[in-house]
């Protein structure tokens, strides 16, 4: 399977690679793995504001760049482009707890929710209309946060997609996965995850 292939699945594990306790970690943020553990994709940061999802073999398939509002109180904004550098999907985290949702744009213009059930849930859910104003909005996808190692806190997020989403889709909600980890877990950051 290509790496590109990746964007066919309907469940991948974006998550932070095992490490050791004893010795520093040189190695991607993330990776994007099948359920059964082989290996897709890796995320790797240059800086606190770009993001590489690359391929196993290197190439690049979506750069994540964040764009921080004021402090605490201003907006999160992503933009996702391909090796071409173009727009291939936005996210955006706003109010004083950004996790709670993203507000995600595909590259066609869908506009798609993902949204934290309760601050302390460890289930977002993909949906095309805003919970808070539809009271029962159709799930097009979950993801699903669990600790790999609760020592050093790694996380892993299960994403499970609607076989209607198509590959620009499910690469956007990809990249937003990655997005929530970085909202929850910024490069360096050892605090606990919100």
């Amino acid at each position: 399977m290509t790496e590109f292939g990746l964007f066919e699945l309907e469940t991948v594990v974006v998550g932070q690679p095992k490490r050791s306790r004893w010795r520093s970690y040189k190695g991607p943020s993330l990776t994007v793995s099948t359920v059964e553990g082989t290996l897709l994709a890796q995320v790797t940061h240059t800086d606190d504001t770009r993001f590489l999802l690359t391929g196993t073999s290197g190439e690049l398939i979506t750069e994540i760049a964040r764009h921080a509002g004021f402090a605490q109180f201003g907006s999160v904004r992503f933009r996702f482009t391909d090796p071409a550098d173009r727009e291939v999907g936005t996210a955006v985290a706003r109010g004083l707890v950004k996790t709670r949702q993203l507000s995600v744009q595909t590259e066609r213009g869908r506009r798609l929710f993902l949204t934290r059930l309760g601050h302390l849930s460890d289930e977002w859910r993909l949906t095309e209309t805003d919970p808070e104003q539809s009271p029962a909005p159709e799930v097009l996808g979950r993801v699903t946060v669990s600790s790999v190692d609760a020592w050093l806190g790694l996380q892993r997020y299960l994403l499970e997609m609607a076989p209607g989403l198509d590959a620009g889709e499910r690469r956007t909600v990809v990249a937003s996965t990655v997005c929530l980890h970085l909202l929850r877990r910024p490069p360096g950051d050892s605090a606990s995850p919100a």
